[in-house]
């Protein structure tokens, strides 16, 4: 089969060697359901007859009742003029796409250009897998090896020459000139950069600039947008945007206003990127519609002054969030509810879970977020299912034991869930007694389908969130599972079989939950294969979460144990929305044709997440379906509607806007490798699923030879030989070998199947940071680290040691170097390390004296101790989930997955980075 980039996003016939034509209603991980369509005609906001309202800067970590104090309680909107029907489907709430009724926008000219079609230029032959000649072991070969890096005797072109030969500069940036700087791979031996890079900036004015959308929230894989498929065709790199839409923030601004003034014909939010005909028009910066500016948004309630609309708040910031009136209701807020499903059979009890969780809830129970209204909830399952009767006025919480498992029913309606200011005693009573209740069970079967038919029973009366805790197999009822994993296939080099679910009953149940505002989060806790591709599909498709932690046992393995604990803490406390709905609007021109994340696709372009929470993350790929030549900007817009964990309705609103180029040479320095890695990485995981992990394989490095190819074929003329990229790009054939050396993707290396999935269901959900760290760790030398070029922040030193290449040739016996996975980062402390560092950081007299199993490292009373504890809070700052911590001796056998994060070396069933850059070249020459 020939396999190319642009196939990753596709679906191919089941064992057929044909591609399937590109659907625009695919969807991956979501599920589009053709018959769900809901109306396009979005609520009619007409002007509010009040002018009262009110905007405020607030802190997304602040509890919500401060933010609601500040920003007001709900307004209803008197609408006058035709008004809407009453909304049946948030679809409707939410408001659809381009309306046919619509006006033409007013002094626009009317697109004359044909769409292009998404069509593709001849796809290269498949990345043959060769088995790369064995290496000695020796991790201390590194992963070049001879013919190594060999000068050219050829002339190297220029700038100004490689620029001319890929249609002129135009007059570009600095800035952009340098990402334009053609890179020989085969001679740079040292391209990775000494520090973190950000991210590309795009090249607009410095006003739009500053009002632009953060790129932690929203990222585009190409800076600058191509004016027409042809051109994005040519370049052959893939369009998309990833996004973090919920994540928290410390600066909000938070609007009331009986008016969310958005284009009465696609229904954008007003934004800083609309433009102002005069005080009284507003053209939209995606359909060009010209609009009306209600009476009410001529007051400014920052300024407190009249006439300037420019100057609203919803105009100065590209992230806003509104509290929307009842037009955005199809009933009352729901309160938080709160149901956990727990495991409780032996080898649950076993494990030990249960009393870290228990104490975990109890220690943050008040910190659950909510308000007076919030409900929770406990069912156990064993081969039965147990209920929990919390109901105030009891002495102590009862057990109803439902044991007829083909047939699950409530025992009770109204003491079931209850409020958990209510019954606080009870619950505690519960979460002290759970532990102990089933210490001495010998009941071994799981009944985890059942279990959860009835959280779904429990819960749809209100919608809420049910966690779940597994620890095995289900064995029993409905939603049973078999082994289907082979330990002895476990490093094979050709297809892995079983990526998919067993069957369709988790998926079905998801979208049941969905339905009806349930989101279901799974912790899967388990050392024996468990189907984790048949239980995420209850996560995957409620808009849910997985979690897992493979070999856990509270006692045997620390370091799964406080990472266990850590996890738990931030997932009870951080902040939650429910009935949460999101659309995606682009320029004009633009489409959006596939999602990739944790969600159900309500219709086309509206994506239903019954939970949200701030640590998802979500991509979609682009095409573009009619010329832009007409506009020198493209604007992206998510909006996500959701409930607050107190009750409130609100509206979050980002706005990207990114500049359009009609020159090849513009496309490729607006590149932003690392969005296009975490991008090609959710294509091919679909693609391995859809497919097979070879074909999935291939076409990640026929993603590589297809845009070098295009590279050079633009500017063949100044090529010498070698292999050659633009700067912008010079990390690409990096990014995609180590993506191919991931738990998700690999082969030839031992890789247990569930640990496998995991892997996927993080590249599928993770905000870009953390996939980026999980794909390309980052390793730092940190027993010689100093002051010099340190960062001052809050009284801190912070040291600022440079960035590794994952290379054994970077490690030295004499040293200690903290290498950063994102999920996990281990300390390897060589055999000949400074004892002053051993003893200074790690407490322990000498090298021979430091425990192989250490998983955390002393805070101590020395400048060395204070450098390394300083650096790595730095380092965890950003993130939410804490890692797990392993100090790594250099003798000890944990030692190999350290070694296996080293990406550019070779391994017996993986190329090192020099030999991929041959291998690309060979492919790029046939």
């Amino acid at each position: 089969m020939l396999v190319s980039l642009c196939d990753l996003g596709r679906t191919p016939a089941p064992f057929s060697s044909s591609l399937s034509v590109l659907n625009p209603s695919v969807v991956s991980d979501g599920c589009y359901i053709s018959g769900l369509l809901y109306g396009d005609r979005g609520v009619n906001n007409a002007v509010s007859s009040a002018a009262g309202d009110h905007s405020s800067s607030s802190s997304d970590h602040e509890e919500e009742d401060e933010e609601d104090e500040e920003a007001g309680g709900d307004s209803s909107s008197t609408t006058t003029g035709s008004a809407s029907p009453v909304p049946n489907s948030y679809e409707s709430l939410e408001g659809g796409g381009y309306s046919d009724l619509a006006a033409p926008p007013a002094g626009v000219p009317t697109k004359q250009a044909p769409p292009f079609g998404y069509n593709y230029p001849t796809m290269h032959p498949a990345y043959q897998q060769n088995p790369a000649p064995k290496p000695d072991p020796s991790p201390s070969h590194g992963g070049y090896n001879p013919p190594g890096y060999q000068p050219y005797s050829q002339p190297f072109p220029s700038l100004s020459e490689l620029s001319s030969a890929l249609g002129g500069l135009g007059g570009v940036s600095e800035l952009e000139a340098e990402t334009l700087r053609p890179v020989n791979l085969l001679q740079e031996r040292n391209i990775l950069p000494p520090k973190r890079t950000p991210p590309p900036e795009p090249n607009l004015s410095n006003d739009l600039r500053k009002v632009n959308c953060s790129p932690d929230t929203f990222r585009c894989t190409l800076t600058n947008i191509p004016q027409t498929q042809a051109l994005l065709n040519k370049a052959r790199l893939p369009l998309g945007l990833l996004l973090h839409p919920f994540r928290d923030l410390t600066q909000l601004p938070v609007i009331t206003s009986n008016t969310i003034v958005r284009c009465r014909s696609c229904r954008t939010y007003i934004n800083p990127f609309v433009s102002f005909l005069d005080q009284r028009r507003w053209k939209c910066n995606l359909c060009y519609r010209v609009n009306d500016v209600p009476d009410e948004f001529m007051y400014n309630p920052v300024t407190r002054s009249y006439g300037e609309p420019h100057k609203r708040p919803e105009v100065q910031n590209s992230t806003v969030e509104f509290i929307a009136s009842s037009d955005y209701m199809l009933r009352p807020p729901q309160p938080a509810v709160y149901l956990f499903l727990l495991d409780v059979s032996h080898n649950a009890v076993e494990s030990g879970y249960l009393n870290v969780f228990c104490q975990s809830l109890l220690d943050n129970l008040e910190k659950l977020p909510g308000d007076t209204r919030t409900r929770i909830g406990f069912v156990t399952f064993d081969s039965t299912v147990h209920f929990y009767n919390l109901q105030e006025g009891l002495s102590q919480p009862q057990m109803l034991v439902v044991s007829d498992i083909d047939d699950v029913f409530i025992p009770t309606n109204d003491s079931l869930l209850v409020n958990l200011k209510e019954s606080k005693e009870l619950v505690k009573d519960l979460l002290n007694a759970l532990p102990g209740m089933f210490m001495h069970t010998r009941e071994t079967q799981s009944a985890l389908g059942p279990a959860l038919q009835a959280a779904y029973k429990l819960m749809s009366p209100t919608g809420g969130r049910v966690s779940v805790f597994q620890t095995q197999l289900p064995t029993l009822g409905a939603g049973l599972l078999q082994s289907r994993e082979d330990p002895n296939l476990r490093s094979s080099t050709k297809n892995v079989q079983h990526l998919g679910p067993a069957t369709d009953f988790y998926k079905k149940l998801a979208l049941d939950c969905s339905g009806q505002q349930i989101g279901v989060d799974l912790f899967l806790l388990s050392s024996q294969y468990s189907d984790l591709a048949s239980l995420a599909c209850v996560s995957k498709y409620s808009a849910g979460s997985v979690f897992y932690y493979p070999s856990f046992h509270h006692i045997h393995n620390t370091a799964q144990r406080q990472k266990f604990q850590k996890d738990v803490q931030r997932y009870l406390t951080r902040k939650i929305g429910f009935e949460a709905v999101m659309r995606i609007r682009c320029t004009k021109g633009l489409s959006i044709h596939t999602f990739h994340g944790n969600f159900f696709v309500r219709s086309t372009d509206l994506l239903s997440l019954a939970n949200v929470n701030p640590d998802s993350g979500f991509a979609v790929q682009m095409s573009i379906e009619e010329s832009l030549a007409d506009t020198s900007l493209a604007c992206f817009q998510a909006a996500l509607l959701y409930t607050s964990s107190k009750g409130k309705r609100r509206i979050r609103v980002h706005t990207l806007c990114l500049p359009v180029v009609s020159q090849l040479s513009e496309v490729f320095a607006g590149a932003d490798i690392q969005a296009i890695s975490c991008l090609l990485a959710n294509m091919a995981i679909d693609r391995s699923i859809s497919s097979s992990l070879s074909d999935a394989r291939d076409a990640l490095v026929n993603a590589v030879v297809d845009c070098l190819t295009a590279y050079r074929a633009n500017g063949s003329n100044v090529q010498p030989s070698g292999l050659i990229a633009p700067a912008a790009l010079r990390l690409f054939p990096l990014y995609v070998l180590a993506l191919l050396k991931q738990k998700a993707l690999r082969t030839g290396t031992s890789t247990r199947l569930d640990e496998r999935v995991f892997s996927m269901c993080e590249l599928k959900s993770q905000p870009l940071p953390q996939i980026m760290r999980m794909v390309h760790p980052d390793l730092y030398r940190i027993d010689n680290m100093t002051e010099q070029a340190a960062l001052h922040l809050n009284d801190s030193v912070i040291p600022q040691p440079p960035l590794l290449q994952l290379t054994a040739e970077k490690l030295t016996r004499e040293g200690a170097f903290l290498m950063d996975c994102g999920s996990v980062m281990y300390l390897w402390v060589g055999k000949c390390c400074n004892e002053t560092f051993i003893r200074d950081v790690l407490g322990y007299p000498n090298y021979a004296s430091v425990p192989s199993n250490m998983t955390e490292i002393p805070e101590l009373q020395t400048t060395y101790s204070e450098r390394t504890q300083a650096f790595i809070s730095w380092l965890l700052e950003s993130r939410t989930f804490h890692p797990a911590f392993h100090v790594v001796k250099d003798d000890a056998s944990t030692k190999t997955s350290f070694f296996q994060h080293l990406v550019e070396d070779r391994t017996e069933s993986a190329f090192s980075y020099y030999e991929f850059l041959l291998h690309i070249q060979q492919q790029m020459s046939k």
